[in-house]
């Protein structure tokens, strides 16, 4: 080492106690000066901060939230995967949408085949009694007042614990709903809408070819996000807010695109990159964006796997109407499964892996719920298939 520093060195460890005084006393004034109690700025109404740092809102359905493991994330895209009818999907939004009402957020909602003001209209009415979590389903005697004759399943299974298969969390997060109501119109007058139905919508302005025919929709959202402050521009003396987008069934030809006609769609391009530049903009916004997609019926493969990519979530509902598993014994107690194909990953490596994904849904009169696909039924089912089995062998056997 040169000379040069060892000297430098030495000067320093050779300073006077008061002269190390002396220079810490700037430091310390300068940090005590800029020293700030960890008030911060109120909370959002309808939201929470996770572990990770991020804001996240319920959307509406808590057994989602609880599958998803955050709710729903600011500033982040869902995909919803239409069921075929497009009933369970449409269920989704309007809890989404009726979230967004009893937080008293502002909701915009884009659709091509109903009219908004008539989704609007059928949002189902929330139970405002926070101090009592509601049983809507069937009222059941209790499990100690049974007889045994009642027990169903194999004996061995009879001393178990009770298993919860609805998902829930321990914490309160959201509200629940009543679909045999209908939400108030007091309620809803309190709530700033912004809509978008595209036939009412001019057609003067020239598409761009790489939106194609989202590319009003695309200005319409960019416009009301700015106007509203929802950027952070011109936020000065507003108070701050969410704002919700429910954006239906795009890539339908409704909304004039050919991917669910064609394998090779003129506009194979216009809805991921309509996605990209949603993304984009929801990362600079207090905004939150559900997005339904028929995905059953959009032909090309690709463009389902770039969808997927340029979302941040991706939930699948896949009913159980006109199909087999309808009458099967191993799903009668349920209208569909849930598919979680992907999940957020915002402030963080790799996302948070649900704790299962054997999810399955099912509709009563008043509740929609999602919960955990216990495999005992499976299990019962595979033993009285293997009971049969040995009886039908054994006859064999005694004919022959």
């Amino acid at each position: 080492m040169p000379a040069s520093d060892w000297k430098a060195i030495y000067d320093v460890l050779a300073l006077s106690p008061c002269a190390c005084k002396m220079m810490a006393a700037p430091m310390q004034s300068q940090a005590c000066s800029s020293f700030r109690r960890s008030g911060g700025r109120a909370q959002l109404r309808g939201t929470r901060t996770t572990g990770r740092a991020v804001l996240t809102t319920s959307s509406g359905v808590t057994g989602l939230d609880r599958a998803l493991a955050e709710g729903s994330v600011l500033k982040c895209v869902y995909i919803v995967e239409e069921d075929q009818a497009d009933s369970y999907s449409r269920l989704l939004l309007q809890y989404f949408l009726a979230e967004g009402v009893v937080c008293g957020h502002q909701l915009y909602l884009a659709s091509a085949r109903d009219h908004p003001d008539d989704i609007i209209q059928d949002l189902p009415c929330p139970i405002l009694d926070d101090n009592v979590t509601p049983n809507l389903s069937e009222t059941h005697p209790p499990a100690d007042t049974q007889s045994p004759d009642t027990m169903k399943i194999a004996w061995r299974y009879q001393n178990l614990p009770k298993v919860q298969t609805e998902l829930g969390s321990s914490s309160r997060f959201g509200h629940y709903y009543d679909l045999s109501k209908r939400m108030d119109p007091q309620m809803l007058q309190a709530t700033q809408f912004h809509t978008f139905y595209l036939p009412e919508e001019t057609a003067t302005e020239k598409q761009s070819s790489s939106l194609g025919p989202y590319a009003g929709l695309l200005q319409s959202i960019q416009t009301v996000i700015r106007n509203e402050g929802f950027d952070g521009s011109g936020s000065q003396g507003k108070v701050r807010n969410v704002l919700r987008l429910g954006l239906h069934s795009l890539g339908s030809a409704l909304w004039g695109d050919d991917v669910c006609l064609s394998d090779t769609p003129t506009h194979s391009h216009a809805l991921t990159t309509f996605l990209y530049a949603l993304r984009a903009l929801l990362r600079s916004s207090l905004s939150v964006a559900v997005v339904t997609v028929p995905a059953h019926l959009i032909q090309s493969k690709a463009v389902l796997g770039r969808m997927v990519k340029l979302s941040d979530a991706v939930v699948a509902l896949e009913s159980f109407s006109s199909s087999e598993r309808e009458t099967s014994a191993l799903y009668r107690e349920y209208h569909g499964l849930l598919h979680i194909r992907q999940v957020p990953h915002l402030n963080c490596l790799v996302c948070e892996v649900p704790d299962t994904k054997d999810l399955a849904f099912k509709l009563r009169r008043k509740q929609f719920s999602i919960e955990v696909r216990l495999h005992l039924h499976q299990k019962h089912w595979t033993h009285h298939c293997n009971t049969n089995l040995r009886v039908n062998i054994s006859k064999s056997i005694q004919g022959l």
